[in-house]
């Protein structure tokens, strides 16, 4: 399976492309139509929404300030509980661990629940290149991986996919992976749906190893927390002899009454739900019930870095529930591979620079895919205020330096392609510290304004491919206030 995202180009150039598939363009208008329009009606039902907004980044702030003492108590509660916790400091650490305790046990298969922490280290080919074969449980993730293709979506990986394309993905693939799809399959979603269930089902019932994520780790009782809309991942998560969950330490909840907030949060930002059909806990392990060994591993993997920086590490509030990917317009038109990341979207935007450095052509481009208009922010569950971010995670870039990472020194090298808007910056500091010299400009501008092109020529072409350049109006601002109003001057001499 192709899941890694290595070698990608840069976020512009993988966009491009993007933006040209008309069939990929009408896919995604189509299905973050629907979502968005859904989740508006569903938000609309709750008088509190903003309190509950507000609670839920409260809860998620106060637990990140004092991350260390959470995480120490999870651990006690997960051991109490008869699990055990390791602890992988990055996406190597995290892959050996999983991979020696499947292969401890003797097992050369495993079910999985969707994960979006196993995708980011790229579990599934650590389990491959150790001859274990992953099957993913979910249907989208299933779809995902019988294409040998890549997520493109936080919550409906295969959005990219229409119907006629899912048909012919289960016509052509399921056989080379377990139970093939029906001869006269058709692309009805009951049809393809029944296809998925019947393929899954033998694996359901044969799988002795399990491996999930967890949308949220409650301290105080070792708790963990699975919320679904299809009941695979519940099958994954009681049917095997041994689970192990990998999870991102930002996952973490202090107490049990936390999670009201997020279980109301959560599936009316993301499927647009009351309440998500099914909601898996599980603490420990219990005799007759449910998995006989419980293994958790708390992962790092670019978390603690994130968390250092005052600005950016907001962005380690998300809950996952795409609500920003839905809103974006440069998420509807490029579609989620273009990011390069298994974190696609408004949240990749400012989580993969941060989890994997800026120091790569992709990381270095993915905080300029935006247009800053703020849409992401109003939707999210938890007020990542992610615009910010983005200009933050810009004048990193642009800036260069070092950073701490993993207790060494990296550099970060302005990406390619930044000097002249450097160069532009500087130039601009410049002029608005003379203003007579703007004014200057402003009425040449206007007087020579019918000789202007209507596209820029050298680096300004790029800009002017795609959009209008504004037309210069007959006066400034300044020249229109003075004439009509009369306006004074001020001792720096500009017009008020």
């Amino acid at each position: 399976m192709s899941g890694t995202f290595v070698g990608m180009p840069a976020f512009p150039e993988a966009a491009r492309g993007a933006v040209h598939n008309a069939t990929l363009r009408a896919n995604l208008r189509h299905a973050t139509t629907t979502i968005r329009r859904k989740r508006a009606d569903a938000v609309a039902e709750l008088s509190d929404w903003a309190a509950l907004r507000e609670a839920g980044k409260q809860i998620k702030d106060h637990t990140l300030r004092h991350l260390d003492r959470y995480l120490g108590q999870l651990e006690d509660a997960v051991t109490a509980a008869g699990g055990t916790v390791h602890w992988a400091a990055d996406a190597d650490e995290a892959n050996r661990i999983v991979t020696g305790l499947v292969k401890a046990t003797g097992e050369t298969e495993v079910v999985k629940v969707k994960s979006m922490a196993t995708q980011e280290i790229g579990l599934n080919e650590a389990l491959e290149a150790a001859g274990v074969r992953a099957y993913e449980t979910d249907l989208a993730e299933l779809i995902v991986q019988l294409g040998d293709d890549r997520p493109s979506h936080i919550l409906v990986p295969a959005i990219h996919r229409n119907r006629g394309e899912i048909r012919d993905i289960f016509r052509a693939e399921m056989t080379r992976w377990g139970r093939p799809a029906p001869d006269d399959l058709t692309d009805t979603p009951a049809e393809l749906a029944e296809a998925a269930r019947l393929h899954l089902r033998e694996k359901f019932l044969r799988a002795k190893v399990g491996i999930s994520g967890a949308n949220f780790m409650v301290a105080e009782t070792g708790t963990l927390v699975v919320v679904e809309s299809e009941g695979n991942g519940r099958m994954c998560l009681t049917l095997p002899e041994t689970l192990i969950s990998v999870v991102g330490i930002e996952k973490t909840v202090p107490t049990w009454r936390d999670l009201e907030v997020f279980l109301q949060t959560l599936p009316r930002s993301s499927t647009a739900e009351r309440m998500n059909p099914y909601t898996s806990m599980w603490t420990g392990t219990t005799d007759g019930d449910g998995p006989r060994a419980f293994h958790l591993v708390l992962l790092d993997n670019g978390r603690t870095d994130t968390l250092a920086d005052a600005v950016g590490r907001q962005a380690l509030r998300c809950i996952r529930c795409s609500a920003c990917l839905n809103v974006c317009p440069v998420y509807e038109r490029a579609g989620g591979h273009a990011y390069g990341s298994v974190y696609p979207g408004p949240i990749g935007a400012i989580l993969s620079p941060q989890l994997r450095g800026t120091d790569s052509d992709i990381d270095a481009s993915l905080p300029y895919a935006s247009t800053l208009c703020g849409a992401c922010y109003e939707v999210c569950p938890v007020a990542i205020d992610i615009p910010e971010v983005l200009v933050h995670l810009r004048e990193r870039v642009a800036q260069g330096g070092q950073v701490t990472r993993a207790g060494t020194k990296v550099v970060l090298k302005p990406a390619r392609g930044h000097a002249a808007e450097r160069a532009a910056m500087r130039a601009t500091r410049w002029a608005l510290t003379h203003p007579g010299a703007v004014r200057a400009g402003q009425r040449l501008a206007s007087r020579t304004r019918r000789f202007h092109p209507s596209r820029l020529p050298g680096p300004g072409k790029a800009w002017t491919a795609t959009r209008d350049l504004p037309a210069v109006p007959p006066e400034s601002f300044g020249d229109w206030w003075k004439r009509t109003n009369g306006g004074t001057r001020d001792e720096r001499g500009g017009s008020r």
